[in-house]
């Protein structure tokens, strides 16, 4: 029994390598799948290096641990061979390398990396250079990647000589026992001469190795349909000679035991991958508040202020109250306070005071905002919650873990310019737009997998539109749903192919795109809390809406709305013509004549 124990033990491997489905439209490893894949294998830890993006690091971190399993976060990045400054030639001249966060500084290094890759780097990929990384070293664990790595690329082009110095070069860089030598083995020639070149080197200047495999799927048997995304990422077809490919189908995620047979000539460099995973211990904390001050008069407190102002709106709202009113606000001033939230409602109250002094119409409110009284005093909102017996509770309450929701509509035309004020008053480098994935949903998915297999567009038409068009919708639902389609899938060989590998890549990311509405606003500059990306020139998040709140930042919702600019219109139109000034916020609800258009049914616009 004894000796088996010390086999297994022995066996000990973890993954360094991995890209997840957030490597867009190259890696098509899903990670709940993925996480879920290695605790079967046996293994007890794995990293996720996406290219070039960390978009996918705090959902693989939540899957991990659900299972688990210790996530390493890591990104594999593109080094320029130059400065990340220049911006010229083909795009060619960067290489790959493989980062991994050892703690908490080595997180927040690596976001900033990443970051700077997009803002600055960004030349057909988001690239960072030597000085990047010279500067945000510090926590960082790298190794030599694939056969795009500088030490790889310089021993099948250059020498073994200029090789082994761009190894040292690295090693100096990230500090002894930091840097790692990469192998793999794809059952590609060049990588063959790459190892020994390495193993040598290892040797002559002890710098320690590391065994990876690649990883861009799961499964052995996905090789298939991640051709097919390649062919999707690339506008090819499977019939394309001349396209990007992963050849040999050995890119999946392999056992221990497979991983031993490959390398077992080398047993240290598969030692090292656990030893690695043992050094690295990021740790995330969910929902503690990281909101933003808001800067009050001198001589007041936060809380002071926001009473001060909440006491101004409730006695121009309700001139003569009662006092079960004043109880009323006094609770949800002192819930507000407790839960840590009244910055919060002093930063939206202060950019919709500047909207509504700018002549930019705001909404009367939606959703549970409209329960809260202090929402009312504030002019946040413009519905009355006693009116209409509306429960603050169902907007805050101390039992509620995330944040509260203020969705706030502006003139379509005009949202840009509330934006510009929050920028202008929290600092351009604390305020961000946050990204948002397309993914390939069912009919998407069809569509693309038939064109990338060179199907008739034809036939991909026809089984395209027997998905039902309903929200939520899978394949395999429509499958169930839809006779016709089951029939065509069993009967059809190219429609049974079709679907089984839409199913495959069904639900994958396939590119990222920023929020219609989404902003983050932070204390200290968004970088130091999570990694940004650059669309079109547009500073975004790497993480999305919810992730962003459950990391305790400040989500709001500038929602630019068409009907309040034709509302707006159409005021400015009745004073142009009639000389008849309308105060929207105090139109009488119960107008006969208003009745009497809307039961004509002239309700349209």
């Amino acid at each position: 029994m004894e000796q088996e124990v010390q086999t297994t033990e022995h066996r000990a491997f973890t993954h360094l390598h991995v890209h997840t489905e957030y490597s867009l439209l190259d890696g098509s490893a899903k990670i709940k799948e993925l996480v879920e894949r290695v605790k079967e294998l046996g293994m007890d830890s794995i990293a996720i290096t996406d290219h070039g993006a960390m978009y996918g690091a705090i959902e693989f971190y939540k899957a991990a641990k659900e299972v688990g399993i210790k996530p390493i976060i890591g990104c594999e990045v593109y080094v320029a061979a130059g400065s990340r400054l220049t911006k010229e030639g083909k795009g060619g001249g960067y290489y790959h390398l493989v980062l991994l966060a050892e703690n908490e500084t080595g997180y927040h290094n690596l976001i900033k990396l990443v970051s700077y890759g997009f803002i600055d780097g960004f030349y057909y990929k988001p690239r960072v250079d030597k000085e990047l990384l010279r500067q945000y070293h510090e926590g960082i664990i790298a190794s030599s990647a694939c056969l795009a790595g500088e030490v790889a690329r310089d021993v099948l082009t250059l020498s073994y000589d200029h090789a082994k110095e761009a190894a040292l070069e690295y090693e100096e860089i990230f500090g002894k026992g930091n840097f790692f030598l990469e192998l793999q083995n794809h059952g590609m020639p060049e990588q063959k001469r790459v190892n020994e070149a390495l193993i040598r080197m290892s040797k002559e200047t002890g710098i320690p190795l590391i065994a990876t495999n690649d990883s861009h799927y799961i499964y052995k048997e996905d090789a298939v349909p991640h051709d097919i995304l390649l062919c999707i990422q690339t506008g090819k077809t499977v019939e394309d000679e001349d396209r990007m490919r992963y050849v040999g189908g050995q890119f999946y995620v392999k056992s221990p035991e497979e991983m031993y047979d490959l390398f077992g000539d080398v047993p240290e460099a598969l030692e090292n991958t656990v030893k690695i995973a043992k050094r690295c211990n990021v740790d995330f904390v969910f929902h503690d508040l990281k909101l933003p001050r808001f800067d009050v008069p001198e001589g007041k407190t936060a809380p002071e202020y926001l009473r001060e102002i909440c006491y101004d709106g409730f006695a121009m709202r309700y001139p003569d109250p009662k006092p079960e009113w004043k109880e009323r606000l006094e609770y949800e001033l002192h819930t507000i306070e407790t839960m840590g939230y009244v910055d919060y409602f002093l930063i939206v109250w202060d950019f919709i005071k500047y909207a509504k002094d700018h002549g930019i119409i705001v909404g009367p409110g939606r959703g549970s905002a409209a329960g809260s009284m202090v929402s009312y005093c504030l002019q946040i909102t413009t519905i009355d919650p006693l009116r209409y017996d509306l429960i603050f509770e169902r907007f805050l309450n101390p039992e509620r873990v995330s944040m509260p929701d203020i969705d706030v509509d502006f003139c379509y035309e005009r949202r840009q310019e509330v934006i510009d004020y929050v920028i202008s008053k929290y600092g351009e480098d604390h305020v961000a737009q946050i990204v948002t994935f397309g993914t390939l949903a069912a009919r998407a998915a069809i569509k693309d997998v038939g064109r990338a297999l060179a199907m008739p567009y034809a036939d991909v038409d026809r089984i395209s539109k027997m998905i039902p068009t309903e929200l939520g919708i899978t394949i395999k639902k429509a499958l169930q749903m839809n006779p016709d389609l089951k029939k065509a899938y069993e009967n059809e060989e190219d429609t049974h192919h079709l679907i089984d590998m839409s199913m495959r890549l069904e639900g994958l990311p396939r590119h990222s795109s920023t929020h219609a509405a989404g902003v983050v606003i932070c204390r200290e500059p968004v970088m130091e809390y999570v990694p940004l990306s650059a669309n079109d020139g547009q500073v975004n998040t790497q993480y999305t809406m919810t992730l962003l709140e459950e990391l305790g930042l400040l989500k709001m919702d500038f929602l630019g709305l068409r009907t309040l600019t034709v509302i707006q219109n159409a005021v400015q139109e009745v004073e142009r013509i009639h000389g008849v000034k309308l105060d929207m916020e105090h139109l009488p609800d119960n107008d006969p004549a208003v009745y009497q258009l809307i039961s004509q049914g002239k309700t349209e616009g």
